[in-house]
């Protein structure tokens, strides 16, 4: 591992941590919001949907202009965007700041995480590309247990304010260690307009099933996770109750991620990818139909393992659909169209347990996109993985 490849995963990998942190938190602050402010379902729905409209518009803009002006310059300013909502939404006085704030931090945020994936998969070695990208995805996870952290022992005693302070100060840090790494080797200036046609001519079908496992994961991913808090309340359980739960659950993550990571690399993209998808769906019908503390916490747990391990195998997956000038776009417009999905479901969560639709219901609606995802790669996607080089006898 060189001291650039280095510096550039790390650079990468804590923004990516205070960028989950953040997010996290959005889970968590959402039920004290709706007992300090009176949000109805949708209204808590929308802030979800707010913070996942920027972010599918910030991964197409985002991933185009790296192509166009470089990786680099796009990698350090989404986060000073994302760094300076993040910090003023802990000063919203009401629903429509807070989701004006939730909308500019998504578009940070939305326009970083394809491009971060695509400077580290271009400064990795062949031979570690794969498990490079989905260790850097594990630093997502990181971020969830420090919210999760937060969560549990700052906004019961010290209110949720204080928690998105904690939350967005870090990235400040993250600022200055991006700023002195150098720009892809494999970048070359683009003076024309990219063609972004060719997405859908000369690689459509890469395109249609990026953008349809993009879609099922976000679905699935937003609409389970940021309301995962507000679920267990709904259960039974009190909020403090429900925080340590998710704490326990966010632990699976990480391993989830581990697991992927070996897989990508020694089993193939496409298989592990699957596989992880297709389990996330198995546990989303399991988990709406749990019901006690321990089926719960076991089958979240597990949903966590296999989501989050198919997070990691997606971004490795993605830029290596693409040649290298239309690598930003492509990963970009398959995050942005992808995240059609995860606008969509937090507000359907909110729209259906306002119409006292029940748990098995909604989480039943996760498994069926999920299948329709792991469908869609196994007939249409293609494995990306080099073959590995034997020694000759």
């Amino acid at each position: 591992m060189t001291t650039t490849y280095k510096k550039v995963f790390w650079a990468a990998g804590f923004g990516w941590m205070f960028d989950a942190m953040d997010v996290a938190l959005l889970s968590f602050i959402m039920v004290a919001l709706r007992q300090e402010w009176g949000l109805t379902g949708e209204e808590a729905g929308l802030l979800g949907t707010g913070n996942l409209v920027g972010m599918a518009i910030g991964a197409m803009l985002g991933g185009y202009l790296a192509d166009r002006i470089g990786r680099k310059p796009v990698f350090l300013y989404t986060l000073i965007l994302f760094g300076a909502a993040s910090l003023a939404s802990a000063f919203a006085t009401g629903f429509l700041a807070m989701l004006l704030l939730r909308f500019c931090m998504g578009l940070g945020l939305g326009a970083e995480l394809p491009v971060a994936s695509t400077l580290v998969n271009e400064f990795a070695p062949p031979e570690k590309r794969g498990r490079t990208v989905v260790l850097l995805e594990s630093f997502w996870a990181v971020g969830w247990l420090i919210a999760a952290v937060i969560a549990y022992f700052i906004i019961p005693d010290y209110g949720w304010r204080m928690a998105v302070i904690l939350g967005a100060l870090p990235i400040l840090y993250a600022f200055f260690v991006r700023k002195n790494i150098p720009e892809s080797p494999q970048y070359k200036p683009q003076t024309e307009r990219i063609p972004v046609q060719k997405l859908l001519t000369e690689h459509k079908r890469e395109t249609i099933t990026l953008w349809v496992v993009w879609f099922a994961i976000a679905f699935s991913y937003y609409g389970m996770f940021l309301w995962m808090p507000s679920v267990l309340v709904d259960k039974g359980f009190t909020m403090i109750q429900s925080f340590q739960y998710v704490l326990i659950m966010t632990l699976a993550q990480l391993p989830g991620y581990f697991a992927a990571a070996y897989l990508v690399e020694n089993w193939g993209r496409k298989q592990t990818l699957a596989t992880f998808l297709f389990m996330t769906a198995v546990l989303a019908y399991a988990f709406g139909e749990s019901s006690g503390t321990a089926s719960l916490l076991i089958t979240g747990a597990l949903l966590s393992f296999f989501n989050l391990g198919a997070w990691g195998a997606l971004y490795a997956y993605t830029p290596e659909n693409y040649p290298t000038p239309l690598r930003g776009t492509g990963s970009g417009f398959a995050a942005g169209v992808g995240r059609v999905g995860s606008i969509i479901a937090p507000y359907l969560v909110g729209y259906f347990s306002g119409l006292h639709y029940g748990y098995p219901f909604i989480f039943g609606m996760f498994t069926v996109v999920l299948l329709l995802g792991t469908g869609t790669l196994l007939f249409l996607g293609k494995e990306t993985r080099e073959p590995k080089r034997t020694a000759l006898a």
